[in-house]
C-alpha cells in the first residue's frame, strides 16, 4: 500500500479532468481525492497498491478528454489510511 501526491499541470480545470480521474481511480479501487488548486493545477492525493497508482499516473499523463497536461509531478509517501473512497473536492 502506497500514498501518492500527484500534481497535474496544464489545461486541466473546467474540462472534467477531476471527474474523469475519479472514475478511473474508482475503477482501480483507489482511495483519495482530486481538487483544483489556485495556480490552475489539479492535486490528487491517492492511496492503494503502487501498480494501480502507476496506472492512474499514466492516465493523467495522457491528457484525458479535453485536458492538455503539460507536466505531472509525483511524490510517494507513507499511507495514512484516511479515505473511505475517492471524491472530487471543491
Amino acid at each position: 500500500m502506497k500514498r501518492a501526491n500527484i500534481q497535474v499541470y496544464g489545461f486541466v480545470q473546467g474540462v472534467f479532468f477531476r471527474s474523469n480521474t475519479k472514475k478511473i481511480a474508482l475503477d482501480l479501487g483507489l482511495k483519495g481525492y482530486a481538487r483544483n488548486m489556485p495556480d490552475g493545477s489539479v492535486e490528487i492525493i491517492v492511496e492503494g497498491p503502487k501498480e494501480k497508482i502507476g496506472k492512474l499516473i499514466e492516465f493523467c499523463k495522457k491528457s484525458p478528454g479535453a485536458s492538455q497536461v503539460s507536466k505531472v509531478k509525483v511524490k510517494f509517501e507513507k499511507p495514512k489510511n484516511e479515505f473511505d473512497g475517492f471524491e472530487v473536492r471543491h
